[in-house]
């Protein structure tokens, strides 16, 4: 009867500390995502707005072409 209790006792002490290892795990894995996501969420306005300076520096050069054609004139 003794050996059942130890048994039962390991047994129970075995997958409470698995699950413990699990959540853990499993926590620390989703805080990397979040992490991972707020990098991306960046890299991403970035990239946008080194979108909109392109345009304007299009814009730019146009404008400077054409001032430099109209006082070449």
């Amino acid at each position: 009867m003794t050996e059942i209790i130890v048994a039962a006792i390991a047994l129970i002490g075995t997958a409470v500390g698995s699950l413990g290892g699990i959540l853990a795990a499993n926590r620390l894995t989703n805080y990397r995502i979040e992490q991972l996501e707020k990098k991306v969420d960046k890299h991403n306005s970035v990239v946008e707005r080194i979108a909109v300076v392109e345009v304007r520096l299009t814009e730019q050069q146009d404008d400077l072409a054409r001032l430099r054609k109209e006082l070449s004139l």
